[in-house]
Formats: structure tokens, sequence, C-alpha cells
């Protein structure tokens, strides 16, 4: 039997590719021009797959999706939304409104196609699989939200949408700086706990002989000093979630008291005998590899099986090189604004400069540079000169590194990234003469600065 897809865009031209395209590869296709004449065609026809717009006049994407959400149609009929905005809003605000995949502009034909078999796929495999519903938005990670659009960041938002609504513990893992505690706040604030405390506790900044007490309180009287009785974090967590970060440091003497909390849901402070009910969600995040710290003996392996129900890595930002300039732009703008000087931008050198260094401090680095070059500009735009950054690591890499991070990402951005070490290497032999540089590129000046002019817009 054909498999009928609906595709709804307000965009005829594209509307009219997809749908030849489609019926070339054997789908029966329909058409509409946006959500409100789409939601009529999927209310008289049998339908496979939707894939539509997110942005579109009467009725947009989300509108749709959510219409056939409440209607429980997105059991069986899996979406896919085309967007030109991939940003962690949208990408996880369609995955939260029940789609199965997204698709940004402009994109790869071929990627559709397998993408739409993959979702046709799951769909006849997993239709009793309840679709997600929940939203994420996007801002400042300076604000607790999170900003990226490379693929290795769009499948973190995923994660976090499939994840918020349940009650499941998580295990975050990624070097420092890399924004677990955003990862986590995410988490809380768009799960049904959202209205109740989210406490954050550093394991690794406590002394082992005040964790337990920090962790879940103290009666009056069970050490020197305890003049009355305290609460602790989980007590103070109730109903909401604890972020317990660098978890792989907590002592191994207080680890039993924690696999209680999270098998028993019941604690006792210290130096007390009565137990105390614990309704919290607990989320973890650590820089070490678990796994060895069980095999060396230093973390109980039943408490990291308890921990890490749903894994979710952050990866570094030297490995989703596309997030740089999006996140560094942010951060120019937020400072620039912080400190009231004036908003301008970056230069070409300072672009690429960004765009080669290693980042060994993740995020949390690129927002140190990127304050001390707006202070340091005072309004003026960032060039190279200003963007401070630690000499040991600030040397490019060799040929083999630069192929080797090359590979690791998409195709897409991987032929960005090579043409723009490949452009930055001639205009450091021309010394920024951009007609010698092309010449030497072997490729037309006015290509050079179209493509100088797509790095820098």
């Amino acid at each position: 039997m054909t498999e009928r897809v609906l595709i709804v865009d307000d965009e005829r031209n594209l509307r009219e590719s997809l749908s030849e395209a489609l019926t070339q590869a054997g789908y029966e296709v329909l058409t509409a021009s946006n959500g409100k004449e789409g939601y009529s065609i999927i209310q008289q026809q049998e339908l496979d797959l939707l894939l539509c717009d997110w942005r579109m006049p009467e009725m947009d994407g989300a509108a749709l999706l959510n219409l056939l959400r409440e209607e429980g149609r997105l059991v069986d009929l899996p979406a896919l939304v085309i967007t030109a905005h991939g940003t962690s809003n949208n990408a996880i605000d369609a995955i939260q409104l029940g789609a199965y995949d997204f698709i940004t502009k402009p994109f790869d034909l071929d990627n559709v196609l397998v993408t739409i078999r993959r979702a046709l796929d799951h769909s006849a495999l997993q239709k009793e699989v309840a679709h997600l519903r929940q939203r994420v938005a996007e801002v400042s990670p300076r604000t607790g939200e999170i900003i990226g659009t490379s693929s290795a960041m769009l499948n973190v938002f995923k994660e976090i949408g499939r994840v918020a609504k349940t009650n499941s513990t998580v295990l975050i893992t990624g070097e420092s700086g890399t924004g677990k505690e955003l990862v986590a706040k995410a988490i809380h604030q768009h799960s049904d706990r959202k209205v109740a405390p989210f406490i954050v506790v550093n394991c690794a900044a406590l002394p082992e002989s005040l964790i337990e007490a920090e962790l879940f309180g103290y009666e009056k009287g069970a050490f020197t000093g305890a003049l009355n009785r305290k609460a602790g974090k989980f007590e103070s967590a109730q109903g909401g979630t604890i972020f317990l970060d660098e978890i792989g440091e907590l002592p191994l003497s207080t680890q039993p008291k924690l696999l209680r909390v999270l098998q028993e849901h019941t604690f006792e402070r210290l130096g007390g005998t009565q137990s105390v009910e614990s309704d919290i969600r607990v989320i973890t995040a650590t820089n070490r590899n678990l796994e060895e710290e069980v095999s060396s003996g230093s973390f109980r392996s039943d408490l990291y099986f308890r921990l890490s129900v749903v894994p979710i890595h952050l990866p570094p930002l030297r490995d989703r090189r596309s997030d740089i300039l999006p996140l560094a732009e942010h951060f120019l703008q937020s400072f620039s604004k912080e400190h009231g000087l004036r908003f301008t931008g970056f230069t070409e050198d300072a672009i690429l400069k960004l765009q080669r260094y290693v980042f060994p401090g993740n995020v949390r680095e690129l927002e140190h540079i990127i304050e001390r070059a707006v202070v340091t500009a005072g309004g003026r735009a960032i060039t190279s000169n200003v963007l401070v950054v630690e000499q040991f690591e600030a040397a490019e890499m060799t040929n083999r590194n630069e192929l080797e991070n090359l590979l690791n990402l998409p195709y897409r951005e991987s032929v960005q990234a090579w043409e723009r070490l490949l452009i930055d290497k001639a205009l450091k032999r021309t010394n920024g003469n951009k007609a010698e540089a092309a010449r030497l590129l072997g490729i037309h000046r006015r290509l050079l600065y179209e493509k100088l002019g797509s790095e820098v817009s």
C-alpha cells in the first residue's frame, strides 16, 4: 500500500519541489499552504506522515501540532517539522509538542528522504508510545537557558525534551564548562516539578566531614554546635529537583545513604532515627568517567546504575565548532548591554581566531574571553588583538588534528569549516590581501568576499 504524506508549507516552490521528490520516491503526496488547510485535510484523509513548516500564516506549525497532540493523532501520524530557525527553542519545542524529528533549512533532499523513511518505520513499530509534549525555550546561558544549533546540541535538546516529563534520574556528563547545570535546570523548568525548588549542591565544594549533614540535615545535639534541628538540601528540595554536581566527588561513606534515598525514598537526618519521606527528582553531573571510578572502587556500582538511568552527554565546545560564533555573538550583546557599551560585532580575523581555538575551558572560557574583549574594546569592533586566549592552547591545530576534528562534524559543517581553514591560511600567507588570497586559492575574488561575508553575518 502506498504511504501517504501531507506537506504543509506556505512556500509554494518548496511545496512543489518536495512533492515532486516524494512522488518520485514512491509516496502519495497531498499539500496545503498553511496549518488551517492542513488540519482540515488531516480530519478528512488517512495519512501516514505529516511534513509541516514551523512558521506559517493563519495557523503555524506549533498550533497545528498542538491541536493534533490534544486529539491524540500524533501517536499514529508522525510529524516532521521544517524550520529555517533551527534554535534550541524550536528544536525542543517541536519534539515536546509531539514531532518525531525536525529538519532545518536549507536541507539536503537525500537526508529528508532518509528521515521520512525512518519516521515511517518508527511509527509502524512504536505507535503505542506517547509522543512528547514539553517546551524548552532558548535564550542566554547566563540566565539559565541554552544556546546551540550544532547537530550535537540539537541531540541534547531532544534528550531534554524526552526526559523532562518523567521522574527518571539523569546523569549529565561532560567536561568542565560545557553547561551541565544549565541542562539540569532546563529539565527541571520543563517538568511537572517546575513550581517546586531546584536545589544545587556542588559535592566537590563540601568537606567530607560536613557533606552528610549538608545533604540530609541534622537533629539538635547531633554534634558539637548543633544547637537546633536543621533541614538538609534533600528536605529543602521536597517536591522539586536536587542537582548534585560533581557526583564523582561524593565520599564512599555517604554513597549508601544516597542510594537508600533513590531506592526507598526516605532518609534520616544526622543524629536522628525518624525517617523523612523524600519526594524529589535527582539529577547528577560529573566530568569524571564514573565507570572507571566504579572499576577502581571509589564509586559504588549499584549507585552508578541508579544514577545513570538516563545519561546525557554534553560535547566539548571544540567538537561543536558551529556553536562558537552564535555563543560569542550572544555574549558580546549581553556584556555590551551589561557594561553600558555600544554593541558592535566581530572582525573577520577575530572570527577566524575563535574558530580555530580549542577552548579547553569550553563555553565558560568563551564567556570570559568575550567579556574581557568587550571591556578592552570599549564599544569598538572586537578584533583578534583583544581576544586574549591561553598561548599554550592558542597554537593552530596541526593538519592531522584539523582533519580529525573536521571528520567529527556533520558533512555540511565539515565542508564549511574546511573552507574557513583554507581561507584563513591563504589570508595569513598574503598578509590579509584578499585579492592575492583569492588568486592563491584559485577562486574568483567575489567568491572569497561572499565566503567572508557569510561568516560575518
